[in-house]
């Protein structure tokens, strides 16, 4: 079996893929349901509540796509860099899909592409790091041209996150599939980024460190 580092782009995309479409089909679903009732039940009581299922779960969806767009796909592709402040906006509307509540301290301008999908994957693994939800404190220091950053996950019953601790530190890492992928990708864009990944702890809270490897 491949390496994880040694998995082909085709693979790559594909386990890529399966993660995205285990995370949006849930609210499409609940989506679907609401029209469903939409349809079937005249009860005026029963249709807003509907109507109010599908407004939230397209926001989630929503938002959810558009992360995914910029964690993992080629949004911007069309230049190397990426502006911060769209950065925080997506993460802002992923992290509001969960049980989280998101303080964002970082640079202001334009970061290199693979910097921005880094801190974006970081900020999705932080959120296994809180199963029950809790705060993700995220702040960047150095510079626009060499960043290192620190994200600090706070809140009852913190945790490493799940399999991203693995591939830093484990010499036999978790297979490849659609649920290990988002944290076998974090440590792929570290790698090329050029910084080196930590997961710390401090007192109960659990620390996501990414600084330049050099």
């Amino acid at each position: 079996m491949n390496q994880p580092d040694q998995i082909s782009d085709l693979d790559l995309a594909a386990l890529i893929s399966s993660k995205i479409c285990h995370d949006v089909i849930g609210p499409v679903g609940a989506i679907y349901n609401g029209l469903e009732i939409l349809d079937e039940d005249d009860d005026k009581e029963a249709q807003t509540y509907a109507l109010d299922v599908i407004r939230n779960v397209t926001e989630q969806a929503s938002a959810r796509l558009q992360f995914a767009r910029f964690a993992f796909g080629a949004a911007g592709s069309a230049g190397s860099l990426i502006d911060l402040s769209m950065a925080e906006q997506i993460s802002r509307g992923f992290v509001a899909t969960g049980k989280h509540t998101l303080n964002w301290n970082g640079l202001a301008g334009h970061m290199k592409k693979d910097c921005v999908k880094l801190i974006l994957n970081l900020i999705a693994s932080s959120m296994t790091a809180l199963p029950r939800g809790g705060e993700i404190d995220v702040a960047m220091g150095g510079t626009l041209d060499s960043p290192s950053f620190l994200v600090r996950c706070r809140g009852t019953s913190a945790r490493p996150p799940q399999y991203l601790t693995d591939f830093i530190v484990a010499k036999e890492p978790p297979p490849l599939d659609a649920m290990t992928v988002q944290a076998y990708y974090t440590w792929r864009l570290a790698k090329s980024a050029g910084m080196r990944l930590e997961i710390l702890k401090d007192g109960d809270d659990i620390l996501l460190a990414a600084k330049p490897a050099a």
